[in-house]
């Protein structure tokens, strides 16, 4: 036995050791997702600073998050709501961004979108739509599983 209460043999772990995914998450992907929680857009930097560390109805929210094999900007996984604020390169994208939401909707997940716009100039505007898309879901996952469902009023 060691000082430190380990068996000869036994060794901590090094970062680099660590799984770099939960189950289901390609290592590429996460590694994508932290890339681009290092360099946010100036809308996802503006509306996390609004969804961070639950001021949004106590949500708890991640941003860069991997859901169902796609990086998407918000996702709050006690309402399974992934929030995606989308520049113009989505507007050459559609047929890709219907394909993915699609995707989503079947694994569970509702997705709400706002322009870049929006979010950058209209801001006081994007939040009670959001808020209110959160309280529906809490509402509807509450009558679905009566006990299961968090409230988003108070403490989630």
């Amino acid at each position: 036995m060691t000082r430190c209460g380990r068996t000869e043999g036994m060794r901590r772990r090094a970062p680099s050791d660590r799984p770099l995914q939960k189950p289901g998450a390609e290592p590429v992907k996460v590694l994508l997702s932290r890339e681009m929680r290092r360099h946010p857009t100036q809308a996802e930097a503006r509306l996390w600073s609004v969804l961070r560390g639950r001021q949004l109805g106590g949500w708890k929210f991640r941003r860069q998050h991997v859901v169902v094999g796609y990086v998407v900007d918000f996702y709050c996984s006690d309402l399974r709501l992934v929030v995606e604020v989308d520049g113009p390169v989505h507007d050459e994208r559609r047929c890709d961004d219907e394909a993915r939401e699609a995707d989503l909707r079947c694994a569970g997940a509702e997705v709400v979108r706002f322009s870049n716009d929006a979010v950058l100039h209209r801001l006081d505007e994007v939040l009670p739509v959001l808020a209110h898309r959160c309280a529906r879901r809490a509402a509807s996952q509450a009558n679905a599983s009566p006990g299961t469902a968090r409230e988003g009023s108070g403490e989630p």
